[in-house]
């Protein structure tokens, strides 16, 4: 019998001590290729960013579009977990556009850089983008920060230490836990998640405006989890339910109720 117990024991453990060691690989999906801003984002410029525990990683950096319509404000994109900077280059175009001035981050392990993604390391990636605004004059309160998804939760901790102008938050969820429980259910999450990412406790100390921008259809950041972040936002707070839109759809990556939730956003910090 002890045995059989210890054979027993040895299958249930096998595959949790497999999935403790490779779950960031199920966390995070970099496209590693480098992408090419002039064949996707013309007029985007390839900068460098220096991070606090010394990876340089490569960013663009894109000015309006139309002077006129100069808006002084830069919004910083913090992406979600899959992909690359390559895939925000609509959103990018959009808002250079209306007037912004843009910052399309790729954390480390995405885009060509160097490093392997975990919450510790887009943290410090994201403060590298935040240090390179603030070192060529971009004032805080011209400065919105956009999380995509995961980036949500990024954008969310550097406004706890960095508050923006104004916060804008797409699809985010409450915790990665609770992500992880609802894609695994049948695994303990909670006690081998190396990455925690507490959406719902860190946004309680915000007080910057914020918008919330989630779709009703959202498949996998569940509507109610982005809707629980709104409420437990401790500053002021727009919701932008747009309706039967999935988490990629267009709708939500450079749709219209999008921009115009950014350019709502905007004239509050003017």
């Amino acid at each position: 019998m002890l045995r059989a117990g210890l054979v027993l024991l040895g299958v249930m453990v096998a595959p949790l001590t497999g999935v403790w060691l490779l779950q960031r690989r199920l966390i995070y999906f970099p496209d590693t290729a480098v992408p090419i801003a002039g064949s996707l984002l013309p007029g985007a410029h390839e900068i460098t960013l220096g991070t606090e525990d010394g990876l340089t990683l490569g960013a663009w950096h894109v000015a309006p579009t139309r002077p006129q319509a100069d808006r002084g404000i830069t919004v910083l994109v913090m992406p979600g977990n899959a992909g690359s900077r390559a895939l925000r280059a609509p959103l990018a175009r959009r808002l250079a556009a209306e007037g912004f001035a843009v910052l399309l981050l790729d954390y480390r392990g995405y885009g060509g850089n160097p490093g392997r993604p975990s919450e510790n390391g887009l943290i410090a990636d994201a403060r590298a983008a935040r240090a390179y605004l603030a070192d060529h004059g971009v004032p805080t309160q011209r400065l919105i920060y956009f999380g995509e998804s995961l980036g949500a939760a990024v954008a969310t901790r550097l406004a706890t230490e960095a508050p923006p102008g104004g916060l804008v938050l797409r699809s985010p969820f409450t915790s990665l836990a609770a992500m992880g429980a609802r894609h695994y259910p049948l695994l303990p999450v909670r006690l081998l998640l190396r990455d925690r990412f507490p959406v719902t406790e860190l946004i309680s100390q915000i007080r910057v405006p914020t918008t919330v921008i989630y779709g009703s259809a959202d498949t996998i950041v569940p509507p109610e989890q982005s809707a629980a972040v709104a409420a437990a936002a401790g500053g002021l707070v727009r919701v932008v339910d747009v309706a039967g839109a999935d988490h990629n759809d267009a709708a939500l990556l450079e749709g219209r109720e999008l921009i115009a939730a950014v350019l709502d956003l905007a004239r509050s910090l003017s």
